[in-house]
């Protein structure tokens, strides 16, 4: 996927510029850049990824000018030293997580009220190799609403380049 769709996919879930926010599952930084472009020279994200050569990557953007860009090598499946977040994006990284329910209460807890979880997944319905534990925008909802986040919705749709599997953007927002 282009840079230029990827802000687009998620452009709706990004109330506007500035702003804390958390890249969960940020690997080399697809999406901490499209992020980045939202937010501008006023926000910052702690770009989190367990693998410290994709942290060492984001080394490099965190260099360039813009919205401030933190790496942190972490699992963010595990409690995160993280300040309060206005949001946290997680892209193509939950469906790696077997205990989805766990992981979206820990994430929730680190938003301020008001704060955003912007989702992007695969709608898939079934697990396949490289998407263990799919998140359709359903299991979503349940899930956000039991992690105390308030009522999903989508801001984004599109077919994956790679796979040509849906692909779905979706922001719920904590109370």
């Amino acid at each position: 996927m282009e840079h230029a769709e990827m802000v687009e996919l998620i452009r709706g879930g990004v109330p506007g510029p500035g702003g804390v926010w958390a890249d969960l599952g940020a690997g080399t930084g697809n999406f901490t850049r499209a992020l980045r472009e939202l937010l501008g020279p006023g926000g910052t994200i702690y770009a989190a990824d367990r693998d410290g050569r994709a942290v060492r990557a984001l080394a490099d953007l965190a260099a360039q000018p813009g919205a401030a860009v933190l790496p942190l090598q972490a699992d963010i499946a595990q409690p995160l030293r993280l300040p309060p977040l206005d949001g946290a994006l997680a892209a193509n990284a939950l469906h790696f997580i077997r205990d989805l329910p766990a992981a979206l209460a820990l994430i929730a807890g680190r938003l301020r009220p008001g704060g955003r979880l912007l989702v992007v997944e695969y709608d898939l319905p079934e697990p396949l190799r490289y998407v263990p534990f799919p998140l359709p925008p359903g299991r979503l909802a349940a899930l956000a609403a039991g992690a105390g986040l308030g009522e999903l919705a989508t801001v984004g749709r599109r077919v994956s380049p790679s796979s040509g599997i849906a692909m779905y953007a979706a922001v719920a927002v904590r109370a």
